[in-house]
């Protein structure tokens, strides 16, 4: 049986399993302008209603010719020009050439053309320097992107990678898949909002500012519900509030087994939990679960720890959630540590660190310091997680480990 689950905690791969099983993509979309779509999820495929280039044109200035002109004389007179929204169409007499601009449509019956660089201006016409070949310098129509062609898959998310693309097929308007609502508080007395003063025990509230932050980043609409006290009447009708409002529900504290942890206890009044207790470190009590309508993430109250689990399980819950369907898991690489590592076996440990490229051209990586639940400065300060198998010891300099480096959520640039 796994050590995981003989104590009582389940392993990181169980858990993600566990909540992408459940989770079902909305169906709801919207229709919305082209410059509006960056960041959001394609509901329906992208077809071309065109093709692209919806014509052959040249690649380069120079000259459209036809071979059987060229095989008869290596000089051609230039019957007249052609250029981008300008294109030639008059009729070609035999035995000339037509000078041609980039983008320029080729007129009817060309074979080829031939770039300025290879020809000469004589006074008898246009000399030709290089051999030439059967379609050289021209783009021929379709050739990017046919009619009728899926350019992207329905479940994309749109980026400035994709939007000009579809910008080009003429397409001014995409459906895409609605926002996901979701509703963020945190629990706790001794925490107060940013900016205002602090009171005697307290401490700012910044996992709901992280947790936001994060959100906006993968284009959620947020509803913020502020701290809830650590009362279990206002917790439980900050739950019925939540789960009218959102399709899913992130609270911050109050997973632990404090005396004043009311969260789990409340879930499990008013929906289902899924599981409680993981085998990560930061982060073992994250809970997950279902109330009447809403999905519901618990996140543990340290900040790293709070963070952490997002980042790991959160993340890819939303991915899914929104209809993201190639959303990743993040890329192990191996790495040699630079410094020693200390860490207890029992759970898998996501420590902070700084990788760099020596001067070797190897991957080498180190410690931000301390590795507290509390320590948020670990982020700031890292670019990546060392990821620690759940029976390692401790670590010393010079061995191998696996890293995940920060992707999009917390990259520092």
């Amino acid at each position: 049986m796994d050590h995981c689950h003989i104590s009582g905690l389940i392993s990181l791969e169980d858990a993600l399993e566990k909540l992408l099983a459940q989770a079902s993509p909305l169906i709801a979309t919207e229709t919305i302008h082209l410059n509006e779509a960056t960041g959001r999820i394609t509901a329906t495929d992208i077809i071309s209603p065109i093709n692209v280039p919806p014509f052959d044109n040249s690649a380069m200035d120079g000259y459209a010719i036809r071979l059987a002109d060229l095989n008869e004389n290596q000089t051609l007179p230039m019957a007249g020009k052609a250029l981008a929204g300008a294109p030639f169409q008059e009729e070609w007499p035999k035995g000339n050439c037509i000078r041609i601009m980039t983008g320029a449509p080729t007129p009817f019956g060309t074979d080829a053309v031939v770039m300025q660089e290879q020809a000469e201006v004589t006074e008898t016409g246009i000399y030709f320097t290089h051999p030439v070949k059967q379609g050289q310098n021209i783009r021929t129509i379709g050739e990017d992107i046919m009619q009728n062609a899926k350019v992207f898959p329905k479940g994309t998310k749109l980026s400035t990678a994709h939007l000009p693309q579809i910008a080009s097929l003429g397409i001014a308007k995409v459906d895409v898949v609605r926002k996901l609502k979701v509703a963020i508080f945190s629990t706790g007395d001794e925490l107060q909002a940013v900016g205002e003063p602090l009171q005697a025990g307290q401490i700012y509230d910044t996992n709901r500012f992280a947790i936001r932050l994060m959100l906006e980043k993968l284009d959620c609409e947020v509803i913020d519900l502020g701290v809830i006290r650590d009362d279990p009447t206002a917790l439980r009708q900050a739950f019925i509030d939540a789960d009218k409002q959102a399709d899913l529900v992130i609270s911050s504290g109050g997973v632990s087994v404090g005396e004043a942890d009311y969260t789990k206890q409340i879930l499990e009044e008013v929906g289902k939990i899924s599981f409680w207790k993981l085998a990560i470190k930061p982060g073992k009590p994250f809970a997950f679960g279902k109330l009447e309508n809403a999905w519901f993430c618990g996140l543990p109250g340290n900040p790293v720890s709070a963070v952490l689990t997002f980042y790991q399980l959160v993340q890819p819950f939303i991915a899914r959630l929104s209809g993201f369907t190639a959303w990743q898991p993040p890329m192990r690489l191996t790495a040699r540590t630079t410094t020693p590592l200390k860490k207890s076996p029992g759970r898998i440990d996501f420590q902070r660190g700084i990788a760099v490229i020596n001067k070797d051209g190897e991957l080498e990586v180190s410690t931000t310091g301390h590795q507290g639940s509390h320590i948020f400065s670990s982020y700031s300060l890292g670019n990546c997680f060392i990821v620690l198998e759940q029976e390692r010891g401790h670590v010393a300099a010079g061995e191998t480990v696996h890293i995940e480096f920060f992707n999009h959520l917390l990259k520092n640039q």
